[in-house]
Formats: structure tokens, C-alpha cells, sequence
């Protein structure tokens, strides 16, 4: 038993000797939260207090609940294989294996992955001879899953428009699908062990029974039916331990409820959590400027974390002139980093959006760092960037029978397989390519579908011969419909067209050396890209990757990027204060992340839509105490050295009577704004709400300053 508890701290010893009742382990990052639960487990084991059939662990990932088990048979002579520890879709399924009958399953029923579950909809939608265009799969998907998330079923939904009234009536048809079928998707999983728990209380009385002590790890993040299938399960007797950090709450858009902590403790009785606050994992300076950032939010159950490793090095604060140069200033000091002996497997560059990718990628192939993509696609891989490309093959060459086999039907216009593998066999007969093909297919369905395609690429040719190289990428985004066709379900797709609008940023960057060239030239430098720098099994290599994505994971060093508003903060934040509290969390997250090192870094103009934009930093950056930090770079470039006598501050046009297209400024007028103190509105753009104003300001030089953003007064 002393061997199972040393070097345990007083804080994680309390957790793993807890009384046989509830709990709530307020678990900050790197406190060892994961040898808490497991040593727990099999303290209890170990005291007598529980035989191995009597735990029920519930992790959030297959990977956590393998390494419980790993870390169990490690500690205690047990056979953890038979134990049930494993994700709540899991353990449900184990669940309804057992009890098919009570859950009006057959015994060999099915279970339907996201794919699947998208595929199953869209035959449900050709046999009702329903418009995938109005009712999107994707969306349909999404409807479904977030009710049954909440434990709603189609008939006890109401609607208050034809549109949400339809999409109940396929919900319903999707379920009565599913049954004929004898399949469950994942959310069934979870809503059927609900209810059968819910209906047969002599069923759940006996899983009462059975499981006296409940352990759920990464707590924060259940939704309300995960919750409520624990509170059944744990009754008001059993000892439900639950382990999570509300300050690392990050995917209320999957559903998470952070509120779930408050509830476990009214629910169950808890007087407050137990907190584990020292950190073994990150340098004194680091975690400072967590709690600092932390301490912002509201309601938070409260924690400060703390190490005895000492302060470490100041955190680097790095604000570049443009993306481009934040992207070559995290390549040079990788590259320090690693002739100092730092291995590149060990440091992440980490950033808010997936689509911040494409600058970093460019910036390290031409250092010849390699590097990995955590967790996703490099940005020439996405689905979306290779349709795009496809249809710019086709501008360039229409006999590119792969790139026209791509987007033939993309987005849905009618073009069908048997179609396609009709015009296959007209090219091989006529010894032909599939565009020529398809410009001599003659009448019909099939062949008015396939005119209407060489129609819009003909036009697509046409319409670019004039443009440059980011007007032809934007062109082609709106008339193929790729964008129309992400926009349908904008929530689900923000992450696609972000990529489809940093696919014009890397167009509007591009400098071909043959301009009547620019597109093949912009292929062939977006093949190349996608293919060097692969970093291959094994091999060390940079880690590139959303915050989202590192949640769990931690690196000696650590770059988080765009740190400016709009940016990260997200811009979807800002009308919700719920919602600037989850960014603030997110950005806990990512300074968490590191060990020893920490760089944070924005931009003062970065492309956005093809055109350069003027952000200001990030609130966050703010939120970290100056004498944290240290100082790589200038805070403004300098201005262009001109042969005026004059000051740069003098030269401005004389006022003007204030605009209400630009909210009342005007050009000419002095203001004032809270970073940057006393400017000069020298020039505008843009109108309605999105209003941009251009300051020269006397200490901090030329600036664009976005009025939704920028808190200005006049002078």
C-alpha cells in the first residue's frame, strides 16, 4: 500500500483516500490528474473496498481509457481487460450489447460512424425525394445529433416554421431507418442506454448495485446526456468521483457543459472540490501568465496553479509587421532551437484556426523544416482547397481528366455515377479526354446535365482571361457554387471556407515569374508544397496544430500564433460573453501546453480575403503581466524615410465635418485610443459596419483600426 501512495503530494493523496462518496478533483493542467483516477481505482481495489467489477471508468478518448488500463495492470495483479473502463459510446455499446432486447435491438445490431451516418441520410433523402440542396445531409446530421445529445426524441419537438418542421419529420423517418435496419449511430449509443436505464428502474437498480463507485475523468467536458446517464447510473448512495478543470473547458460547440461541475456538487452533496494545483509540467513564469489570464473569467469554481521548479525564462513576445513575417520569425527561432539541441518533435506552433496553416507551411517548406499537421490535413490536402484546385486545373487545361473527375458533381448538379461511366467509356472509344467527351455527348438528361458543366467551365476560362490571379481563385469559388455549397451549412463548414479564403490570400501573395502564366505556375508551386518536407514515420519533425487539437498534450516549447482580435479572440465571440470566457479558456489551453518555453506572437496586417487587413493584438497578449515578458521586435516598422523636412506627424490632411459612413470620425480628426494614445484619421475604407480607419498616431505610428473592434474617441 505505501508503495501505491509515495510521492503522492498531501492534495492528490486526499483525492486518492477519498471517503466512500462523491467528489469533484478540481484538476489543473499537468497536475496528475490521470494517477490520481487510475491510483484510486486501485486503492479502492487494493482495500477491499471494491472487487474490479464493481468500478465503472468513464474516459473521453479510446487512447485515455487504454492508458488507464495500461497504468492499472501496472499497479495492482488485476485483469483490467474484463473491468469496464472505457468511453461513454463504449461502455454504452457493452450496455446494449447485453441488453438488445430491452433496447429493441437485434443482437448483431450495427453501429454507424459519421460517414456512415451522412450516407444513410442521403438515401433517406433520395427515397423521400427530398432536396439535398435545401436540407443539406450535413445539417440534417447535425439536427439530429445535437437532440438526441440532449436526450430529445422527433416526437416531443415542436416547430414554429415549415423548415424546422421537416427537419423533425426527417428525424423520425432517419430513426424509423435505423430500426428497419437494425444500425445506431454514436448518439444513439447514449440516448437508448438512457432510456432503457430510464424505464426499467428494476435494470438500473441492479447497475446501481453493481457499480458502488463511478469515475469519470475530463468531467468538464460531458454534455447534459452524458450527465444524466451518470446521475442514473450513480443514483444518491453510490460514490461518484469526478475529475476535470472548468478552465479548460473548450468544446461547448460539441455540446459541453462546464455548468455540469456546479450541478455535480448540488446533486450530490459536495461541500467544494478538492483542487490539485501544483503543476508538474510547467515553468514557474508560464503558469503566472495562466492564472493571470484565467482569473478574467467569471464563475469560475477557482484555482490557482504553482511548481517548484523555479520561474524558468520570460515568456517572448513577438509582434511581426505582417503574417508572413510571424511565419519566418517562428522558422528562424525554430531552427535555433534546434542547433541548441531541442528535438523538433518536441515544439508545436499552435494557432486558433486551422486555415492560419497555409502561411506557416509555406514559410517552413522554403526553410526545409519538416513538420506535421496534428490531428488534420496539411492545408493543399483539404477537401475543400482540392476541389478549388481542381476547378483552377480546368481554367488552366480541361483535358485534366482527374481534376474534371473531381468536381464533375461538385457540388451535386446532377451528374451521376452511371453517367460518368458513361462518358469513361465514350473517352475510351473515341480515344478522347473526358472533357472532350462531354463537349460531343449529345441529347438527353445525362447530356443536358454535362452541358451545363462545360457551360459554366467555358465560362469560368472566359471570365479569368482578364483577372488576376486571386480575382480567378474568387471567381471560381462563387460560380462553381464550392462556396454556396459550404455556406448551406456555415456552422458546421466555418473551418472550410476559412481554408477557401486563405486558398485567395496564398493567390494574392503569389508572385509568378511569368504573369500570363500565374495560374500554372500557382499549381505547380501548390503540388510542390503538398509533396516536400512529408515528414515520414519516425522522424522528427515540427508539430503543427489547432489549440483545439493540443488540449491534452505538452511540448518544451510552444508558439501560439494570431494573437490578434477577430482572430484569437475569435470574432464569433464578441456579442457573447459566454463566448469571449471559452476563447479565454482556450488560450489557458494553449499557454499550458508548454514546459519551458513559451513564444507568443500576432501580426500587425495579415491577408484576409485577398487584401491586407490592419487587426489590433489580442486582449490576451494584454492579460499576461508586462514583467512576464520579453520583447523580440520593434512594436511598429518603421515609416519610409522620406526627403520632407517635415515630420510624418505633420503631414495630414486638413479636417473635415464628421461622416456618419464612418461613425461619426472623419478624416483630418484627431482621436484617442487606449493602446496607442493620440492619432490622426488620415484615410478610410469600407461603410455600413464594417468601417476601417487608417491613424497615423504619434507614438505608434500608421495603423488601420476596424470600428467594430477598436474602442476610439475623439480627441
Amino acid at each position: 500500500m505505501s508503495d501505491l501512495l509515495t510521492g503522492l503530494n498531501p492534495e492528490q493523496l486526499s483525492a486518492v483516500t477519498w471517503p466512500a462518496k462523491s467528489a469533484l478533483v478540481l484538476a489543473g493542467a499537468g497536475s496528475g490528474k490521470t494517477r490520481v483516477l487510475t491510483t484510486r481505482i486501485a486503492w479502492l481495489i487494493q482495500t477491499g473496498q471494491v472487487s474490479p467489477a464493481g468500478v465503472l471508468a468513464v474516459t473521453f478518448t479510446n487512447k485515455a481509457a487504454r492508458e488507464m488500463q495500461t497504468r492499472l495492470g501496472a499497479m495492482i495483479p488485476v485483469n483490467v481487460k474484463s473491468m469496464w473502463i472505457g468511453t461513454f459510446h463504449g461502455l454504452c455499446n457493452r450496455f446494449l450489447r447485453a441488453h438488445y432486447r430491452d433496447a429493441g435491438l437485434p443482437s448483431t445490431f450495427q453501429i454507424l460512424d459519421s460517414a456512415d451516418q451522412q450516407a444513410a441520410i442521403k438515401r433517406l433523402l433520395k427515397s423521400l425525394d427530398v432536396s439535398d440542396e435545401k436540407f443539406p445531409p450535413r445539417a440534417v446530421q447535425n439536427f439530429i445529433n445535437g437532440n438526441k445529445e440532449s436526450g430529445v426524441r422527433a416526437d416531443t419537438l415542436s416547430a414554429h416554421d415549415a423548415y424546422t418542421k421537416k427537419l423533425i419529420e426527417l428525424y423520425a423517418a432517419y430513426d424509423a431507418q435505423c430500426q428497419r435496419e437494425g444500425v445506431v449511430d454514436f448518439a444513439e449509443l447514449l440516448l437508448r442506454s438512457y432510456e432503457v436505464l430510464s424505464r426499467n428502474a428494476a435494470l438500473a437498480e441492479h447497475y446501481k448495485s453493481r457499480f458502488r463507485f463511478i469515475l469519470v475523468d475530463e468531467f468538464q467536458d460531458t454534455n447534459r446526456l452524458q450527465y444524466a446517464w451518470l446521475k442514473l447510473l450513480a443514483g444518491r448512495d453510490n460514490a461518484l468521483f469526478a475529475v476535470g478543470d472548468d478552465d479548460q473547458s473548450i468544446y461547448a460547440f460539441r455540446g459541453a457543459e462546464v455548468g455540469n461541475m456546479r450541478s455535480l456538487l448540488a446533486d450530490f452533496g459536495i461541500d467544494g472540490p478538492v483542487r490539485l494545483e501544483q503543476n508538474y509540467r510547467s515553468a514557474g513564469n508560464i503558469l503566472t501568465a495562466a492564472n493571470a489570464l484565467i482569473e478574467k473569467n467569471d464563475g469560475r469554481l477557482g484555482k490557482n496553479l504553482w511548481t517548484e521548479a523555479g520561474e524558468g525564462e520570460p515568456i517572448r513576445l513577438y509582434d511581426a509587421y505582417s503574417d508572413g513575417d510571424e511565419a519566418e520569425f517562428i522558422c528562424d527561432e525554430v531552427k535555433a532551437l534546434q542547433r541548441d539541441g531541442w528535438n523538433l518533435a518536441d515544439i508545436a506552433v499552435l494557432y486558433r484556426s486551422n486555415a492560419q496553416s497555409r502561411a506557416l507551411e509555406h514559410a517552413l517548406v522554403n526553410a526545409k523544416l519538416p513538420y506535421r499537421v496534428y490531428g488534420g490535413l496539411r492545408f493543399f490536402e483539404r477537401q475543400e482547397i482540392k476541389h478549388a484546385l481542381a476547378y483552377l486545373r480546368l481554367i488552366a487545361n480541361p483535358d485534366d481528366d482527374n481534376a474534371l473527375l473531381r468536381v464533375i458533381n461538385i457540388p451535386a448538379r446532377g451528374i451521376g455515377a452511371r453517367t460518368v461511366e458513361g462518358l469513361q467509356a465514350a473517352s475510351r472509344e473515341q480515344g478522347v479526354s473526358l472533357w472532350q467527351a462531354a463537349c460531343a455527348s449529345g441529347s438527353g438528361r445525362a447530356a443536358a446535365s454535362l452541358g451545363k458543366f462545360v457551360l459554366l467551365i467555358d465560362q469560368l476560362r472566359a471570365r479569368s482571361s482578364n483577372l488576376n490571379l486571386a480575382e480567378t481563385v474568387s471567381l471560381l469559388l462563387d460560380d462553381s457554387g464550392l462556396k454556396a455549397m459550404y455556406e448551406a451549412d456555415k456552422k458546421e463548414s466555418e473551418e472550410r471556407l476559412a481554408n477557401l479564403d486563405e486558398l485567395i490570400n496564398a493567390a494574392a501573395g503569389f508572385f509568378p515569374q511569368d504573369p500570363e502564366q500565374a495560374v500554372v505556375e500557382f499549381l505547380s508551386a501548390a503540388s510542390l508544397e503538398a509533396g516536400e518536407h512529408q515528414a515520414e514515420a519516425g522522424q522528427d519533425a515540427l508539430q503543427l496544430m489547432t489549440v483545439h487539437a493540443a488540449k491534452g498534450l505538452e511540448f518544451d516549447a510552444v508558439f501560439v500564433s494570431g494573437l490578434e482580435e477577430g482572430l484569437f479572440p475569435h470574432e464569433n465571440s464578441f456579442n457573447d460573453p459566454k463566448g469571449l470566457e471559452e476563447e479565454r479558456r482556450l488560450m489557458y489551453v494553449a499557454v499550458t501546453r508548454a514546459r519551458k518555453r513559451l513564444y507568443l506572437s500576432s501580426a500587425q496586417s495579415r491577408m484576409l480575403h485577398g487584401l491586407s487587413r490592419y487587426p489590433i493584438r489580442s486582449r490576451f497578449v494584454d492579460e499576461v503581466p508586462g514583467q512576464l515578458l520579453h520583447v523580440l521586435s520593434a512594436t511598429v516598422k518603421p515609416l519610409p524615410v522620406s526627403h520632407n523636412t517635415r515630420a510624418p506627424w505633420l503631414d495630414q490632411p486638413p479636417p473635415s465635418r464628421p461622416s456618419a459612413n464612418l461613425k461619426g470620425f472623419a478624416i483630418g480628426q484627431s482621436v484617442t485610443h487606449a493602446k496607442f494614445g493620440l492619432g490622426v484619421v488620415i484615410d478610410a475604407e469600407g461603410g455600413g459596419d464594417d468601417v476601417r480607419l487608417h491613424i497615423n498616431f504619434a507614438e505608434h505610428g500608421l495603423k488601420w483600426l476596424d470600428l467594430r473592434y477598436a474602442k476610439l474617441s475623439a480627441a
